[in-house]
C-alpha cells in the first residue's frame, strides 16, 4: 500500500492548500515595490502537434486561428514588454484535456499558472481541482450563460466546485455576459469564502457601447470580497481601438468599487495580436494613458492582484 507520504490525503492536501493560500493571500503591499516584472492574467496557448495534444471531438484543425500560438510564441509577444508570468486559460479546442497548458506550466518554472476546464459532472471532482492545483493549476473556467448560470446554485457538480475552491483557494473564473451575473451574485452569496474572477469586464462593451445598467450589475459584484475583475480584451470591447482610452473611465469605476487590489489586466492573447492589434498598446493603457492610476494602483493591476489569486 503507497505510504500516506507518498500519496496526502484529501484533509493533508487542503491544509497545505489553505496555508499557502492564506500566506499568499495575506502578502503585505510592500512586496508590489519590487520590480519584478507584469503578469499577464488571461491567454490561451495551442499547438499545431495534433498528434501529441489531439483536439477534442467535434473540433478540426480549421478551427485554430491562428494555426499556432505556443508557450514559446507567446513569451516572444510578452516579455519584450516587461510581462515575466502569465495565467494560461485552457483553450475550448482541447476541452477537459488540460495536457498541453500542464506540459507547458511544467516546461517553465514559476512562469505560468493554470486556469483548467473539468467536467463538473465527472467522478470525484474534488479530487480532480486537488490533482490539478498541485500541478499548477489555480481556477477553473465556467462558461456562463444567463439559464445556465441561473441553474448552478441547484447543480450538485457546480456547488462541489465552489466549495472546494473554497478550501484550496482555487478560483471560479466566469467567461459572463451582463445579464449573468445576479446569478454569479446568488453563488457568492451562498459560498462567500470561493475566490471568483469575471473575465474581460464581463464582455460589458461587445456590443460597442458600455450601458449604464450594465456597468451596476458588475459594480454590485464588489460588495463580495472574494470577486475579482479581469481588465482584459481590449481590442474587443468599447471602440474596439487603439488606444482604448474610451475603456479608461469604466476601468477607474471599478477602481473606485473594487479597489485596485481586486482587478487584473490582462490581454486575451492571442487574439489581442491579430488584425492591427498588439500587445505594446494593450498594457500601455494601464501601465501610460490613465493619469488618474496612481503607481500603486498600476503595481496591482499589472502584477500584484494576478500574483494573489494565481500565483
Amino acid at each position: 500500500m503507497p505510504s500516506r507520504r507518498s500519496h496526502p490525503s484529501r484533509r493533508d492536501f487542503l491544509t497545505a492548500a489553505g496555508g499557502l493560500a492564506a500566506a499568499s493571500l495575506a502578502a503585505p503591499a510592500r512586496s508590489l515595490a519590487v520590480d519584478s516584472g507584469w503578469i499577464d492574467a488571461h491567454v490561451h496557448i495551442w499547438t499545431p502537434d495534433l498528434e501529441r495534444y489531439p483536439l477534442a471531438a467535434g473540433r478540426e484543425r480549421e478551427d485554430m486561428r491562428p494555426p499556432s500560438f505556443t508557450a514559446g510564441e507567446l513569451l516572444a509577444e510578452a516579455q519584450p514588454h516587461g510581462v515575466t508570468r502569465v495565467v494560461l486559460i485552457q483553450m475550448s479546442f482541447y476541452r477537459y484535456d488540460n495536457t498541453y497548458m500542464l506540459d507547458a506550466i511544467a516546461a517553465h518554472p514559476g512562469v505560468f499558472s493554470g486556469v483548467a476546464i473539468i467536467d463538473e459532472d465527472g467522478p470525484d471532482v474534488p479530487m480532480t481541482m486537488q490533482t490539478l492545483g498541485a500541478r499548477g493549476v489555480r481556477g477553473f473556467r465556467l462558461h456562463t450563460g444567463k439559464d445556465h448560470a441561473a441553474s448552478w446554485i441547484d447543480s450538485e457538480g457546480i456547488r462541489t466546485m465552489w466549495k472546494t475552491g473554497a478550501e484550496t483557494r482555487q478560483a471560479m473564473c466566469c467567461l459572463a455576459n451582463p445579464e449573468a451575473l445576479p446569478a454569479i451574485g446568488r453563488m457568492c452569496q451562498a459560498f462567500p469564502e470561493t475566490p471568483v474572477v469575471i473575465d474581460h469586464f464581463a464582455r460589458i462593451g461587445a456590443s460597442g457601447q458600455i450601458p449604464e445598467s450594465e456597468v451596476e450589475q458588475l459594480l454590485r459584484l464588489a460588495d463580495h470580497p472574494t470577486v475579482h475583475v479581469k481588465t482584459s480584451a481590449f481590442y474587443a470591447l468599447g471602440q474596439k481601438a487603439a488606444p482604448y482610452t474610451d475603456l479608461a473611465p469604466f476601468i477607474l469605476r471599478l477602481r473606485d468599487a473594487y479597489g485596485p487590489e481586486r482587478l487584473m489586466w490582462a490581454t486575451d492573447c492571442p487574439y489581442q495580436v491579430q488584425k492591427g492589434h498588439t500587445y505594446g498598446e494593450s498594457i500601455a493603457l494601464v501601465r501610460d494613458r490613465i493619469p488618474e492610476l496612481s503607481d500603486m494602483d498600476k503595481a496591482w493591476i499589472l502584477r500584484g492582484t494576478a500574483e494573489k489569486v494565481f500565483f
